[in-house]
């Protein structure tokens, strides 16, 4: 399909992006503006026609599940470092806390350095990598003996996805009407190094856990990189909020083949708010074929989401194309790294506490 759709099974607009690679100008067009009008409105949008096959995501998807099928003592020889400031490895359920924008504002999150969110755990687990050229951000890789051809496996993804990601990238400065100049300094922002690949698995867990709050899958909050590609199994439990009515929130479906696109922190501010940033959740998946015995048992869920980052050192600022009398700069330059470190602060702990094997 050319346009941008939402029917009764895919309630969130569907953007076919095969034309944008290969078709006219028209048709190219049509397609940046579609995407475009999507991200403005909601800030998320299912994307086919992305390139990427699906062979390669039924292979990454294999992958993510023999990873997590390992026993707790293999996962942990590559563990996440201590602290926030390196988001690479293997993280154990618990480890890591999802906080908001909100959160991050509360007198008690900050009087508690966030301890008092993790009142309530993330019960999920994931694995962490990047770009071998980015020594901020060393990949801390399992021995090869651990899982053989994992290693291989992941980086060649993550570069297929860059792919993607870069021609998202051009979509969105086609759509936004950038600059020549305005282009390549979106593009050299965005090197592809300070990406990041997320393998993720949510263990099933009874449903009346999560009801009560007594744990949480992933709470509500926004990406703080430039946007995120997701790749998820067919669970369900993700879930957009209306940007347009808060605390309401819409399940999303999972769609054979498509990926999810949302907006994340960073091209919110460049676009001067022409994007939102999305804000969703994981919870309970919406059908009820995905629950298992007495307790309820959730289905396991397996994802992969890609975010899109600029470099560490790029000076974030609104694009002069999206900057006008009626709409002047709604937000003050801020280094990516800066924004980064604010937002993840309380994520990780600096001094973990010991887990036992799950």
């Amino acid at each position: 399909m050319s346009q941008s759709t939402a029917t009764k099974d895919v309630p969130f607009p569907l953007v076919d992006l095969s034309h944008f690679s290969s078709g006219t100008t028209d048709q190219r067009q049509n397609a940046a503006r579609n995407l475009t009008e999507a991200c403005h409105h909601l800030g998320f949008a299912y994307v086919v026609g992305h390139g990427v096959s699906p062979d390669l995501l039924e292979e990454a998807i294999a992958w993510t599940k023999k990873l997590f099928d390992l026993e707790h003592q293999d996962k942990m020889k590559a563990p996440h470092p201590p602290g926030y400031s390196v988001h690479r490895g293997y993280s154990h359920p618990g480890l890591e806390k999802v906080l908001s924008k909100k959160d991050l504002e509360a007198e008690e999150v900050q009087e508690t350095a966030g301890k008092t969110l993790r009142e309530v755990s993330d019960f999920k687990e994931s694995y962490e990598i990047g770009s071998e050229e980015n020594p901020a951000q060393p990949n801390q890789w399992l021995p090869e003996e651990t899982l053989p051809g994992f290693r291989a496996f992941t980086t060649k993804f993550y570069w297929e996805l860059r792919k993607t990601a870069q021609m998202i990238l051009e979509a969105f400065a086609e759509g936004l009407n950038l600059t020549e100049e305005e282009k390549k300094q979106i593009f050299r922002a965005h090197s592809g190094h300070n990406n990041q690949l997320r393998l993720l698995h949510y263990p099933p867990v009874p449903a009346g856990d999560l009801e009560k709050q007594i744990v949480a899958r992933m709470p509500a909050h926004t990406d703080w990189s430039s946007f995120t590609l997701l790749f998820q199994d067919d669970c369900g439990g993700l879930e957009l909020e209306d940007p347009h009515q808060e605390g309401k929130f819409l399940p999303a479906k999972p769609v054979p083949n498509a990926l999810v696109l949302n907006i994340g922190d960073m091209l919110q501010r460049l676009s001067n708010d022409t994007f939102i940033s999305a804000t969703h959740r994981v919870t309970l998946p919406p059908l009820q074929d995905r629950f298992n015995g007495a307790q309820r048992l959730t289905r396991a869920r397996y994802s992969i989401p890609y975010f899109v980052a600029p470099d560490s050192d790029t000076l974030i600022e609104c694009l002069p194309a999206c900057i006008n009398a009626a709409h002047p700069a709604l937000y003050e330059p801020v280094k990516f790294k800066d924004y980064a470190g604010m937002r993840e602060k309380y994520g990780y702990l600096e001094e973990p506490a010991a887990v036992e094997a799950h």
